[in-house]
């Protein structure tokens, strides 16, 4: 889920995570999901926010509502998800080389 900003900006966007707490009956369990989101973003999010002219996105929200703690499936629909947003085509999901 995503909200559009009124401009194109550079800047990243606002992004919320959510596990449910009726799946994850444990904090660990919930807490865990998250960080492992909130890396597949981090390592994924240039290609949202080097776009040139910028990226209409002013707030992102992941709502992770699978069953399993595992998330390799889910990393790759995260990665397909950005590429949507940002507007390119699907590439490597490695992070871009250092300058």
């Amino acid at each position: 889920m995503w909200v559009a900003s009124p401009a194109p900006t550079a800047a990243p966007p606002q992004v919320l995570i959510s596990v449910s707490k009726r799946t994850f009956k444990r904090a660990v369990d919930r807490n865990r999901l998250k960080r492992l989101i909130r890396e597949a973003y981090r390592l994924n999010k240039y290609r949202l926010v080097e776009q040139p002219g910028g990226h209409q996105v002013a707030l992102l929200g992941i709502i992770f509502t699978g069953k399993e703690k595992v998330l390799y499936r889910w990393w790759k629909k995260l990665i397909s998800a950005i590429h949507r947003l940002s507007g390119t085509t699907a590439g490597s999901s490695a992070p871009p080389p250092a300058p």
